[in-house]
């Protein structure tokens, strides 16, 4: 028999219906998930049509300064040292995520800033890159997100600033990396080295490892890529990179990796590894750790200084009991000396005249502490134990009056309402109700620095260094940051704030949103109440872990207001000891850090370092 015919087009018709209803269902499907708040494409063809009205260069002279952000690109304008170069960044209020792409030029010795609007900019990003050659601005990367945070987009474009004409332009060339943020970049003579950074695919998070370079001579992309058996870093974001002679440094960093248990969930991975590239050679050799180097942190940032590498700020994420985390940021600033490779801890120099303010302001203030036995004189010893022919009675003396110092200056606390750093109190959220944090300095006024941050900017410009914006978390709220601090590298003095930081407004999520949220983590069948046990249990060892906390506070403050003078000085060192390891405190460095229970926020005033709890890590760019 022979075979049946089949009418003209009927399968065609057939699968053509099969295409469109698919096709009805995914959009129905999207139109559900997608928000026009979520159209990231959308968003920015909207700003693409906005920018094509542009015709001319406009710029503003004289304006307010940016608003607060993090994850934008400071540097220093080549023509002129003096002048400094912010492009982008973010902020977050806890409702929504805004994206900049404005450019500021702030003249230091003016003390103006001025914004420059020009045809054809780049669309705003953060978490990019700049670096500056002769006249340029060069960028590459970064990333937009939807003001509510549920979909990212990655960029590959590489944009040229002229300094001069304030005019822009997109470099098209081969070979250029693939879209990532958090990637670093610096230029080694007239070349632009590229590496690491990540990229979201909304089902996975992927971070790389590549090396590229974009001759500025030939107009023309490199990937370099390993010899077989060669040493190479681990993927990473960011890390920082820095250059000193024929040298290229790549220190830290951030990745992810899946757990090799059953749950297949992701564990952050803080890096604190430092590679050298010979850039003539293009080959890595991994850098010995040696000296007083900064503990493993994320966040931080560094700069190049004549023969040293600065670093500064980051965070320290700290397991405790249950599935909390213990924040601490940093505002530690650190030396890693180029040609010894070593690094250590730099300390200001303290003058006669400060450390009279200092003692008079602390007798006028009337709950300070009472440091006991602390003095001058064992202060100026405290700075430089490390130094020879220390007995060891002074470095027992030493030894305490530091372990005194840091328990004392990291319970100061200071907790306010609606003005200052606040507790968040035990009532339930208003609906909608803003929250404006303002970060205030408890200690003496003559002692300024900046507060701990990640995610800030930092340059070297005439032999002074600047440190601009950034971000600091206070329970579950993201303070962005926009002062500007300043610190001569040559007399290492003393800090001086430029830009104070100005208010910080944070949107709480309303009751209803909170319910709504409740009921999606509980699924349809109500299964979260099999957990109730779980969570009861969760809570006793949670109030166990408070009461073991706030114990050693009281016990730290005994020890530190001198009500507990009975106690010989060993017998003072090793109850010391035991409330810092108690408390998560022991670190052979003396890290300066703050002392928290779960439910109280403290605010260090003289070195500003915030202390916090959180049920999750934290991800750096």
């Amino acid at each position: 028999m022979g075979k049946k015919t089949k009418k003209a087009g009927k399968g065609k018709e057939k699968t053509e219906r099969k295409t469109a209803k698919a096709e009805e269902k995914r959009a129905r499907r999207e139109s559900k998930k997608l928000s026009p708040e979520d159209d990231i494409d959308a968003i920015l063809l909207s700003i693409q049509k906005e920018e094509a009205k542009k015709k001319e260069v406009q710029v503003e002279e004289n304006v307010p300064a940016p608003s607060p952000r993090s994850n934008c690109t400071l540097s220093i304008n080549p023509l002129k040292e003096t002048e400094l170069i912010v492009y982008g960044g973010e902020f977050y209020n806890g409702s929504k995520t805004y994206v900049y792409g404005d450019l500021y030029r702030y003249d230091v010795e003016k003390q103006q800033w001025k914004t420059v609007s020009s045809p054809n900019s780049p669309p705003p990003r953060s978490a990019h890159q700049a670096v500056t050659w002769k006249n340029f601005l060069y960028i590459f990367g970064g990333e937009f997100t939807s003001p509510n945070q549920e979909r990212f987009h990655h960029y590959k474009d590489f944009w040229v600033l002229d300094l001069r004409t304030n005019q822009w332009e997109q470099l098209n060339y081969k070979g250029c990396p693939s879209p990532r943020s958090g990637h670093r970049m610096v230029l080694y003579k007239h070349k632009i080295v590229l590496f690491g950074g990540f990229y979201d695919t909304l089902r996975e998070v992927r971070y790389y490892n590549d090396l590229h370079v974009f001759d500025l001579d030939q107009f023309k992309w490199q990937e370099i890529k390993p010899n077989l058996g060669a040493m190479w870093p681990s993927s990473r974001s960011g890390f920082q990179f820095f250059v000193y002679q024929d040298e290229i440094f790549l220190y830290g960093g951030y990745s992810k990796e899946v757990s090799s248990d059953k749950s297949s969930s992701e564990k952050g991975i803080v890096h604190s590894d430092m590679w050298s590239l010979d850039p003539r050679t293009w080959e890595w050799n991994k850098v010995k750790k040696s000296g007083m180097s900064p503990g493993p942190r994320a966040g931080f940032c560094m700069c190049v200084h004549k023969k040293r590498a600065l670093l500064f700020g980051g965070v320290v994420d700290m397991e405790v009991e249950g599935d909390s985390m213990m924040s601490i940021f940093l505002n530690e600033l650190y030396g890693f000396q180029l040609d010894n490779h070593r690094w250590y801890p730099l300390e200001l120099r303290k003058g006669k005249s400060t450390k009279e303010k200092v003692k008079k302001s602390s007798e006028q203030r009337p709950n300070s502490l009472d440091y006991e036995n602390v003095n001058a004189t064992e202060t100026e010893e405290s700075a430089t134990n490390g130094k020879d022919g220390s007995l060891e009675c002074q470095e027992q003396e030493v030894d305490r009056e530091s372990s005194i110092n840091d328990l004392s200056q990291n319970m100061a606390s200071v907790i306010v309402d609606d003005g200052g750093l606040s507790a968040p109190s035990d009532e339930g959220k208003a609906e909608r109700s803003k929250a404006k944090v303002v970060l205030e300095d408890s200690g003496p006024p003559e002692i300024v620095r900046p507060c701990g941050r990640i995610n800030s900017c930092m340059v070297v410009g005439r032999d002074t260094l600047y440190v601009y914006g950034g971000m600091m978390e206070i329970k579950d709220r993201e303070i962005t940051l926009d002062d500007l601090y300043s610190l001569n590298l040559s007399k290492l003095d003393e800090w001086k704030c430029i830009i104070p930081a100005s208010e910080s407004e944070w949107v709480e999520a309303s009751e209803d949103e909170d319910d709504e949220d409740d009921e999606d983590a509980s699924g349809d069948d109500g299964s979260s109440e099999s957990n109730s046990d779980e969570t009861d249990d969760d809570d006793d060892d949670g109030g166990e872990a408070r009461d073991n906390a706030s114990g050693s506070v009281d016990d730290a403050f005994a020890i530190i207001k001198g009500e507990k003078k009975n106690l010989r000085r060993k017998e003072k060192r090793a109850r010391i000891e035991q409330i810092r390891a108690n408390l998560g405190l022991s670190d052979s460095q003396r890290t300066p850090m703050l002392v928290q229970c779960f439910s109280d926020v403290f605010l260090d005033g003289k070195n500003s370092l915030i202390f916090l709890l959180f049920p999750f890590g934290h991800f750096v760019s």
